[in-house]
């Protein structure tokens, strides 16, 4: 060990020479590197080696060229760049490399690595195992040093390693692209200035992104996945001379992924930004026109796609669309306004006999007795288009999609039918599990916002909620408390409902309950 040391410390005397024979630094800092150089390096050489010695190393050599960066520029000394810089450049690298080798899964260390590398432009090249520093690595290639080949090859080299990385393929398709962006930037401009292209390399192909095309044919012949070829879409959607790219991408997602509930989904989603006519959006009525003819084209896939696919994730893309439309304040007036004319609620549902829902689409009967209400029906099927996907929402399998979509529809009914809608839609939702606490407190803040709000409603509200979460929500059992506490309530009242929350909260809940409890007693909660 003592013969590898001496003959490393050996190998620095040039550069150190030189760092003094220049005025860089002195006799007794080149001494005082020496010796600790030394130290540094019989730790990496032991048998028994940390990761926080070669960190410590490579620090110490960093540290050694800042200086002489600074000192550089005091005294405006700008030689023998290659004698001093590059070896202590070199020798860091390679630090790197016997690190990074040994804690493979170390992260951070080959970020650092990478930091370094770009920050002192070295040629080192990187070959990291994590599918994230590949990347790195390769867009360090490509937008530090311009090398798009290097950065071509080091995707090329990580896919041998994870042939089947979505992410690689992406920033790999991204990669070409912005290649291909920037020769047709350089030849733009080369061409304003009237320059002479004789002496340049455009090849047509990769002007017209065949390179991008080649990754993602690769990609899509080994991933086979509608999420994963919306993602290249959307990547080539950044770029403005990828249509043709696009339309093949649109082609491919259309043949070979409509059983995919994404791919009716993107679709759908996609009539939403369909260009305008520019007059149409000069005045108010006429982009509120607009966005009607873009809502009903959605509608319009949306059903084609639970048409062609009935399943649960299909209904759930068109719910969530549904709800975010309604959410939206731009036309949402117009639309609730319409919607409310053909009220839908789960009682009526029953009781409407030319329609009925199953698989959550809209099927008019075709008997004749029936005729005039079928007639209605389809008139207005547009306009509660929202209503009726929102109503499958309700049944939904999904409880997480069932929960949301009671909220919203209570939501929806009171701020379209008031109070009173609001209390038949929350009476008939109420047995209907799957349930959330919001749907609850949604109710109770109704209730609440009234000019004469009933106490012996909001019990009632309480209670029911309770049957839902009283063994394990001690804050709902509190705000209760609350209430009764409060100006509408009898706070004779609150003994009772302490006791019965000590009844049936369980576990932990409890001790949060009576310290919450004892807070609010002593007026601190």
């Amino acid at each position: 060990m003592a013969e590898i040391v001496q003959q490393r410390i050996e190998d620095r005397i040039p550069e150190l020479e030189q760092l003094e024979r220049v005025g860089l630094f002195t006799k007794k800092e080149v001494k005082s590197i020496i010796k600790r150089a030394t130290a540094l390096e019989y730790k990496l050489h032991r048998l028994i080696v940390n990761k926080e010695d070669f960190i410590a190393y490579v620090q110490y050599e960093i540290n050694i060229l800042e200086l002489v960066k600074k000192r550089r520029a005091h005294i405006h000394y700008q030689f023998k760049i290659e004698e001093i810089e590059f070896p202590i450049i070199h020798r860091i690298n390679s630090v790197f490399r016997r690190a990074t080798k040994k804690w493979k899964d170390d992260v951070q260390l080959w970020l650092s690595h990478v930091a370094f590398c770009k920050k002192w432009v070295c040629n080192d090249r990187l070959s990291p195992t994590k599918t994230t520093l590949w990347i790195m690595a390769a867009k360090s290639e490509l937008e530090d040093r311009s090398s798009s080949e290097s950065a071509r090859h080091l995707f090329l080299r990580a896919l041998r390693f994870h042939p089947n990385n979505k992410k690689v393929y992406q920033e790999y398709f991204r990669m070409e692209l912005l290649h291909c962006e920037k020769l047709r930037k350089q030849k733009a401009e080369l061409e304003k200035a009237e320059m002479d292209l004789g002496e340049y390399e455009f090849s047509l192909e990769i002007l017209n992104a065949k390179l991008a095309e080649v990754v993602y044919k690769d990609a899509t012949g080994k991933i086979k996945e509608a999420e994963f070829v919306i993602s290249l879409l959307n990547i080539a959607a950044i770029f403005d001379f990828t249509k043709e790219l696009q339309d093949l991408i649109l082609q491919d997602l259309q043949a070979n992924h409509t059983e995919d509930s994404l791919t009716w989904d993107f679709m759908a989603k996609r009539e939403l930004e369909a260009p305008s006519a520019g007059e149409e959006l000069q005045t108010a009525k006429g982009r509120a026109s607009d966005i009607s003819r873009r809502e009903e084209r959605c509608c319009q896939v949306y059903e084609e796609g639970v048409k062609s696919l009935n399943t649960e994730p299909m209904w759930t893309c068109y719910a969530g669309f549904c709800l975010e439309r309604l959410k939206r304040k731009t036309n949402v007036q117009e639309l609730k306004e319409k919607v409310s004319e053909y009220p839908f609620s789960l009682q009526t549902q029953k009781n409407v006999r030319g329609l009925s829902v199953f698989g959550g689409g809209c099927i008019l009967s075709p008997s004749r007795q029936h005729s005039v209400l079928s007639s209605k029906m389809r008139t207005a099927r547009r306009q509660f288009c929202f209503l009726v996907c929102s109503q499958r929402g309700l049944l939904s399998a999904v409880p997480a999609v069932a929960m949301e979509m009671k909220e919203s529809y209570l939501d929806w009914s009171y701020s379209t039918g008031g109070y009173k809608k609001a209390r038949k839609t929350f009476t008939s939702l109420q047995e209907n599990r799957p349930l959330s606490k919001a749907f609850f407190n949604t109710m109770i803040e109704i209730e609440k916002q009234q000019e004469t709000p009933k106490m012996n409603y909001l019990r009632d509200y309480y209670e029911r909620a309770l049957q839902e979460f009283g063994t394990s929500d001690d804050d709902l059992w509190l705000q209760y408390i609350q209430e009764e506490l409060g100006p509408l309530g009898q706070p004779e009242n609150c003994g009772k409902v302490h006791w019965r929350a000590m009844k049936f909260l369980e576990g932990e809940s409890v001790e949060r309950f009576t310290s919450k409890y004892t807070l609010l007693q002593t007026g601190h909660l």
